[in-house]
């Protein structure tokens, strides 16, 4: 549908999948008070932000196992498995709890996204967002945000499997009725990067997002913006023009 063409590349686009957590909007404040306001419940040591960071991205089943974790480790604790799973079926309906009272509260949009997404649309790209975060979390985020221009929503409990599993970029291929290698995916990780790299579509990603604590411009990537406004401005010119 369109050729989209940033400084060393260009790519054949008939649709974009891009990612929420890191790429769209940073959510760190919205994770770092959900879960804080989780551990006091349980009577556990506080998370920093910043370890948090590193953390984001695999899933919110993922993100607590990780926090329960390292918040332990702080104590010198170590819990046997079956311990650990007691904790979190404790932990899990906790963080559930407190995440949908605050959903989007400290949460803000990353500069250029709007313009990013406005210059796609112009050029009648249809686009989907897929998250690790549990569906109806990303849809009453987006919906906050006013970020109402995505054809579908997928989110980590929408599928058997999560990215960095490739099943969940190519169903939503398939949704969008295109074929991966002219769908480009859009993230800030190496998860989003695996994930497109076996789903066989094309991967850009912001160089701004949490990656684990990992620069994005070391990842397997076709191309690198510092800002989705970078799409504003580059050549997208709709196929046959």
């Amino acid at each position: 549908m369109a050729i989209l063409t940033l400084p060393g590349t260009t790519f054949e686009v008939d649709a974009a999948i891009f990612d929420l957590d890191g790429t769209l909007v940073d959510t760190l404040g919205d994770f770092d008070e959900a879960l804080n306001r989780m551990l006091v419940e349980l009577c556990l040591p506080s998370v920093a932000r910043e370890a948090i960071a590193t953390m984001v991205g695999k899933g919110s089943e993922h993100l607590l196992i990780s926090v329960l974790n390292s918040v332990l480790a702080q104590g010198g604790r170590v819990l046997p498995a079956i311990d650990l799973e007691a904790l979190y079926q404790r932990a899990w309906p906790s963080y559930q709890r407190h995440y949908a009272a605050i959903n989007g509260q400290f949460a803000e949009m990353y500069p250029g996204v709007r313009q990013g997404l406005r210059a796609l649309e112009a050029a009648g790209i249809p686009m989907a967002c897929v998250t690790n975060k549990p569906t109806a979390f990303a849809t009453v985020l987006l919906r906050a945000l006013d970020l109402d221009c995505f054809k579908h929503v997928f989110g980590g409990d929408a599928f058997e499997r999560k990215k960095p599993d490739p099943l969940p970029l190519l169903r939503s291929c398939a949704a969008l009725g295109t074929v991966p290698a002219r769908t480009l995916m859009i993230g800030d990780s190496a998860n989003d990067a695996q994930a497109a790299r076996s789903a066989g579509c094309p991967v850009l990603l912001v160089t701004y997002g949490y990656n684990h604590g990992q620069s994005a411009r070391a990842v397997d990537a076709d191309a690198w913006v510092d800002s989705l406004a970078e799409l504003e401005t580059s050549c997208i010119t709709p196929r046959g023009v």
